[in-house]
């Protein structure tokens, strides 16, 4: 169980969707500020899709596992093909 106030102490694994362009992995401390970011045009690499709505997040205390994890599904592999099926978009 999460103690009060440790949300500001995780790392989010994210995962947002747009119904045209798909799916977009990012890490972050605050997730609904860097969706806001993405759907402002701010991200360099989801500039012109918006609107990327959020459709799943892990939490992480340790950032260099945050970290392992962004970079293992954005492998496009057996990780990032079983997140999709879990959440049934495969």
């Amino acid at each position: 169980m999460l103690e009060a106030g440790s949300k500001h102490n995780m790392r989010f694994v994210y995962l947002i969707q747009n119904p045209y362009r798909g799916f977009y992995i990012g890490c972050s401390k605050d997730t609904d500020a860097r969706l806001s970011e993405h759907n402002s045009g701010q991200v360099e690499s989801t500039k012109n899709s918006a609107p990327w709505k959020l459709v799943y997040y892990e939490a992480y205390t340790d950032d260099s596992k945050a970290f392992e994890r962004e970079k293992k599904l954005k492998q496009f592999g057996s990780a990032y093909t079983a997140l999709l099926k879990r959440l049934g978009f495969k």
